[in-house]
């Protein structure tokens, strides 16, 4: 299945949803001459880009009321920076995953265009969402103790797991940016967060404009630690700058 047939079916399947209402797995694989596997697929892609609801044996369309301005504003500039980061991931990269960031949980669907891929995350929710990939990358689970506050798996165990592994890439949100520091948190637990910093030849953040200058104590990951932050073009040239001197790449995604 090649990747623009993907993409047409896709757009068949939302144009049928919003003629009839409703869609059922079985009748969309019948009509497409694919497996419900592969539907149940797309399903949870168009879900994750928030185009349809997905309910058992098929999808409804969202209701009106969660369509508003601001949560369509703040998805598209998600989506931009996940399609920007994107671009950084090769084939068959070792890349990860962190928990408790909708920014990179943005970057889910980017990676149905990725061949071979190995994915270690702390995340159930984003392992869960890595196996409706129709690429089917590689998931490795760090295990641990679950951390119901940042929805991941944390501990020692999670870090001694870590360490024996090497990874190109590890993509990580954040609370917020200290132009002086690094990233913050809210969290509490970050080392782990530091350990997967550690254990990859590259750290990429994914965090909108607005992230800046939020005062938060905890510092995550230092400047030092960072290889490129993927942000919007809400960022002023001077902290652009100023970031970029930490010797930081920036690159501002256009939603």
């Amino acid at each position: 299945m090649t990747k623009r047939n993907t993409q047409q079916r896709r757009r068949a399947i939302i144009d049928l949803l919003n003629e009839t209402g409703e869609v059922s797995v079985e009748a969309l694989a019948e009509q497409f001459s694919t497996s419900e596997v592969t539907i149940r697929k797309d399903l949870a892609a168009l879900e994750s880009n928030g185009l349809l609801l997905r309910r058992y044996g098929g999808a409804v369309p969202v209701p009106q009321e969660l369509m508003t301005d601001p949560v369509e504003k703040v998805s598209l500039r998600k989506q931009a920076i996940a399609k920007a980061a994107a671009e950084l991931i090769r084939d068959h990269n070792r890349i990860i995953l962190d928990s408790g960031s909708s920014t990179t949980s943005a970057l889910l669907p980017e990676l149905s265009h990725k061949q071979g891929l190995v994915v270690m995350t702390n995340s159930l929710s984003i392992a869960n969402a890595l196996r409706e990939l129709e690429n089917e990358p590689t998931i490795l689970m760090t295990g641990g103790t679950w951390d119901p506050k940042s929805e991941g798996f944390q501990g020692q165990l999670a870090e001694q797991i870590l360490r024996s592994y090497n990874f190109d890439q590890f993509f990580i949100g954040a609370d917020g940016l200290d132009l002086e520091r690094g990233t913050t948190t809210f969290n509490e637990l970050y080392s782990l967060s530091r350990v997967m910093a550690e254990v990859a030849r590259e750290v990429i953040v994914m965090a909108e404009s607005d992230k800046l200058g939020r005062k938060i104590h905890n510092l995550e990951l230092p400047w030092s630690a960072i290889k490129v932050l993927v942000t919007d073009e809400g960022i002023s040239a001077s902290d652009k700058q100023k970031i970029e001197q930490q010797g930081v790449q920036v690159i501002c995604a256009s939603a």
